[in-house]
């Protein structure tokens, strides 16, 4: 009954891509799911939970910038553009329009395909139609 939702959004907030771990795995196994369908774009805007040396190389190599600030235990702080990473309330306030629907906010379904269903379908709702 734990899960994290791990949202691809463009810069407007609006979700491109969503995936579904469990709620005690790390945000990297979402954050590899998720890689191979970004689109082309000059940054990626994440929290500390996605700091890692391969999600940034691999960013770098698709020829994207990571704005993601350094997790608290890394020796060596990560530098990041502390302005743009303020956009990323957008994707906040993405998650939070999605938990204004109730059975998303509430997780009435037990099935995480359900679930993930659900979301998808409030997110077109919201954003798309």
């Amino acid at each position: 009954m734990n899960t994290k939702l791990h949202a691809i959004c463009d810069s407007q907030g609006r979700p491109l891509d969503l995936f579904i771990t469990a709620g005690q795995v790390s945000d990297y196994i979402g954050a590899r799911a998720l890689l191979s369908g970004l689109p082309s774009v000059k940054w990626l805007l994440g929290d500390r939970g996605y700091d890692a040396d391969w999600l940034r190389d691999a960013l770098q190599d698709k020829g994207i910038r990571a704005c993601i600030p350094g997790r608290k235990q890394r020796k060596a702080p990560v530098k990041y553009d502390k302005r743009r990473y303020k956009r990323r309330s957008r994707i906040e306030i993405m998650f939070g329009r999605l938990k204004d629907w109730r059975r998303v906010a509430t997780r009435y379904d037990r099935c995480p395909k359900i679930f993930l269903s659900a979301i998808a379908l409030a997110a077109t709702v919201i954003y798309w139609l």
